[in-house]
């Protein structure tokens, strides 16, 4: 049976956004060259442990950014956390990208390299270690964390597959 996903309403969150990438792109046409921009957007609510990306394209710059942050908004994910940091050793695989994903005691801090770094610090992950294997391109980073996020499981899900209580875990 799948699982069904409902979707997170964004207007019960306080989101912040933030700017992964910005592309410029030249298309060429009979007349020339048309200039246009591509941006890569994660938004996220900290204190609710949810997070989102989406991209948008634009003749200009804070148009492209406001299409992200639309795109963003529609493809919001709630993320499993155990208090700051995440409750087990996750892999996310998108194309050629992997995002290994680590819990790490109190204090630590956010551990990650810029497209990771901005998905941690906007689901509200403070004490995590990362490593991004593979491509170094945003697009797909960004989805592999998103792949890893997805595969949290929390304590309640495991227990109830185990056929025990959370406190026997």
């Amino acid at each position: 049976m799948p699982t069904v996903i409902k979707k997170l309403d964004a207007g019960s969150y306080q989101l912040k956004d933030q700017v992964v990438a910005i592309n410029r792109v030249t298309k060429v046409v009979k007349g020339g060259k048309n200039l246009s921009f591509a941006a890569l957007v994660v938004v996220g609510d900290p204190t609710a442990a949810v997070v989102g990306y989406g991209s948008g394209k634009a003749k200009e710059v804070p148009q492209a950014i406001r299409k992200g942050i639309e795109s963003a908004k529609k493809n919001l994910v709630r993320v499993n956390l155990t208090q700051t940091t995440i409750p087990h050793l996750v892999l996310g695989r998108y194309g050629s990208g992997r995002v290994l994903l680590k819990p790490a005691p109190e204090g630590t801090g956010v551990i990650a390299g810029g497209a990771v770094r901005a998905v941690m610090t906007s689901a509200g992950i403070q004490n995590v270690l990362t490593k991004s294997i593979g491509t170094t391109n945003p697009h797909n980073v960004i989805k592999a964390t998103f792949d890893a996020l997805k595969r949290l499981k929390n304590r309640e899900a495991v227990a109830a597959l185990r056929g025990k209580t959370v406190e026997e875990l």
